[in-house]
């Protein structure tokens, strides 16, 4: 499954790249992270926080909350 994951992903990347918007929902949240422009945490139904991929990824609360680091 992993090897399938990074193509899929991959995949959303190129289409994204062609000027497609992709709504994405996933729970690896690490790897949905990366290739985001913008995102947001939903948690039992509402945002608790959003912004891009790279400022939740480096947010100390997501990495404590959600990533376990």
């Amino acid at each position: 499954a992993p090897k399938f994951v990074t193509k899929v992903l991959d995949t959303i990347k190129l289409v994204n790249e062609q000027g497609v918007s992709v709504l994405l929902v996933e729970q690896s949240l690490h790897k949905a992270l990366a290739i985001a422009d913008y995102g947001y945490v939903i948690q039992t139904g509402r945002i608790v926080m959003e912004g891009t991929g790279q400022e939740l990824l480096h947010n100390d609360d997501i990495k404590k909350a959600y990533l376990g680091l």
